[in-house]
């Protein structure tokens, strides 16, 4: 096997002080992997060649690229299908139910996010520093404990929301939304215990498992959501009924993607009693690394209790959930807050929340930029948590600096797209150019989101768990603030503008923390302008094709011509931003060698192109 072919670039290799002091523990953990091999002669090959099995230890920088874009690209196919879901509820029920829905699908989030209290990406971590050190019983120990824990607590905030949905919708200022918090409760009942079984199969760097069940989740809501949808209106339902429909497809999905996790768990344990019977077998390897007569007396330790265990997760978990609420926290201070101040200016429950309605046309395309940065760091907290375990500030620093460079330059490109090209999106998902200036403006909170999740994460990666807390409750109170000034005065275009400047200050704060941290040199001089004149290339570009595009399609409905518009400008767009890339150096042949699905081919000819140096 040539060397990198084991997830581990040659960039990034252990110090050789740390490989002659865990040889025999490290190998066998590799051995037996928390992941069991499918076949015989995968074993018997990976044996052979003295590396590791997928999921042994942890990822270097191409394995880690790997996860991250398979979690990527299930992400994107979730939130396509969660925008397709929001379209049609808008196109045919109308604004003010989408109104309805988007304040009662913040509530949902935070409750579900406080619920878990963090529970993933804790499992995720813990589960990784047991396997690196050959602890898998312990590693198995942590999903049962979570397990169990979150099933408590999903069970009591089922039973908060539900029982107290009528006083919630009386406290947004929008009654009516009381059937649709009611049902989208039950997913709380399913979706804890999804995620423990998500967080420990990243933990063990298996991304499918997760990428797998976000998409059977996302399809089986959009087809829940879009029956009940058709349903309702041939009834003649009332808006709120209908509401109650669109939120139920989330318990719905929930139930199909537990499927999927407990079908991996079960083919995972199949696996694991089919290698038990195999010869030469040894149990306590299978169970938890080496044998206690194995480990040197110098690194025996302490198994803890189940209950030790769950303070232990508790105590990590808790400040991870505060930093996980960015969105949620800001969206809930929407919820709470919009409808109110825009009834205060003298408009009715009616009016108010399809104003709400308008000011959500932008949130589905930010969330999808958001989905791809959070997905990616379901691997990057992991991988950074396994680095520092071990010492190896190199690779923290290397993993670090690539995950917010590239993720920066995902952020830019998005946001300036999506501001650019805000009119023709308009229509095209909701037949309407109102509310686009307040759309544009929100396009801005798609860098700020992504610089936000990837910093946090690197910081709970390096166990830095309350300073994303801390300023997350700083950007709420900004956004509460700017709400209560801007609001009554600009409407939802003030709360756009709000919105932004609190997820500048949380971004801010966070990327400057991380790169202190995670010792990573703030970008200057070349690193900085090459970025923002490929960005003026891609704005250039766009205000020269979209008049274009426009009068292609004469013949064509208004809808119809903004959607020509609004792809061509995209994939215009797209285009000149990455020949500015690479024109620019800011994308070189190192980064490409990185993906190994640009290795090869693409990359010989971009370099015949002579896009590459």
């Amino acid at each position: 096997m040539k060397e990198g072919e084991n997830g581990l670039e040659p960039q990034e290799k252990l110090p050789q002080e740390y490989g002659e002091k865990r040889t025999g523990r490290r190998q066998l953990a590799d051995r037996e992997s928390v992941r069991p091999l499918a076949g015989r002669e995968e074993e018997r090959e990976r044996k052979e060649s003295k590396l590791p099995a997928e999921g042994a230890g942890q990822p270097g920088a191409s394995a880690f690229l790997h996860g991250a874009a398979l979690l990527g690209i299930a992400a994107v196919v979730s939130k396509l299908l969660g925008t397709l879901q929001k379209i049609p509820l808008q196109n045919l029920a109308g604004d003010t139910v989408f109104g309805v829905y988007n304040a009662v699908y913040p509530l949902y989030t935070l409750i579900l996010f406080l619920a878990t209290a963090g529970f993933p990406l804790v499992v995720s971590k813990f589960v990784s520093e047991y396997a690196v050190d050959g602890r898998l019983e312990e590693a198995r120990q942590v999903l049962r404990v979570s397990a169990l824990v979150l099933m408590a607590t999903g069970a009591f905030a089922f039973a908060c929301l539900f029982l107290g949905a009528g006083h919630i919708a009386v406290w947004m200022g929008a009654p009516s939304a009381a059937p649709a918090i009611r049902s989208v409760s039950f997913a709380l009942l399913v979706v804890p215990f999804m995620s423990a079984l998500r967080g420990y199969f990243q933990g063990c760097g298996r991304m499918a498992p997760t990428a797998w069940s976000q998409v059977v989740e996302q399809t089986v809501r959009v087809a829940v959501m879009l029956a009940l949808l058709l349903l309702l209106l041939r009834l003649g339902s009332s808006e709120a009924a209908i509401a109650a429909g669109a939120t139920f497809g989330s318990s719905a999905g929930a139930l199909a993607g537990l499927a999927v996790m407990l079908a991996y768990w079960r083919k995972d344990r199949l696996e694991r009693q089919s290698l038990a019977q195999s010869p030469g077998y040894r149990p306590e390897a299978a169970g938890g690394g080496l044998s206690r007569s194995e480990v040197p007396a110098g690194e025996k330790q302490t198994r803890l209790g189940d209950w030790q265990l769950a303070k232990k997760l508790a105590a990590y978990a808790l400040p991870v959930c505060l930093g996980s609420l960015a969105v949620p926290i800001l969206g809930l201070v929407d919820a709470f807050t919009l409808p109110r101040l825009l009834g205060a200016g003298g408009l009715d429950e009616g009016a108010a929340l399809y104003q709400y309605g308008l000011y959500n046309h932008g949130q589905p395309l930010v969330q999808l930029v958001a989905m791809v940065a959070a997905s990616m760091t379901a691997a990057l907290v992991p991988a950074i948590a396994e680095a520092s375990h071990r010492g190896d500030l190199e690779a923290v620093r290397s993993r670090a600096a690539y995950a917010l460079r590239a993720t920066l330059l995902i952020g830019l490109a998005a946001s300036f797209g999506l501001a650019l090209l805000a009119e023709p999106l308009n229509m095209m998902f909701f037949r309407t150019t109102e509310g686009t200036y307040a759309m544009r403006v929100l396009s801005f909170t798609a860098m700020l989101t992504v610089v936000n999740l990837v910093a946090g994460s690197v910081l709970q990666g390096l166990g830095a768990m309350r300073a994303p807390a801390v300023y997350l409750l700083a950007a709420a109170l900004v956004k509460l603030a700017g709400n209560a000034v801007l609001v009554p005065r600009y409407g939802i275009d003030g709360a756009a503008w709000a919105a932004v400047g609190a997820f500048a200050l949380a971004a801010a704060l966070t990327l400057a923390h991380a790169l202190r941290a995670a010792r990573v040199p703030a970008p200057r001089g070349r690193a900085v302008m090459a970025p923002l004149l490929a960005i003026g290339a891609m704005t250039a570009g766009l205000l020269a094709v979209t008049p274009l595009l426009a009068q292609l399609p004469p013949a064509l409905p208004p809808r119809g011509e903004a959607a020509v518009t609004a792809l061509g400008g995209v994939a215009a767009g797209a285009l000149v931003y990455a020949l500015a890339l690479l024109v620019l150096r800011v994308i070189t042949e190192r980064d490409l060698q990185l993906v190994p699905q640009l290795r090869g081919k693409p990359t010989e000819l971009l370099r015949r192109l002579r896009l590459l140096r």
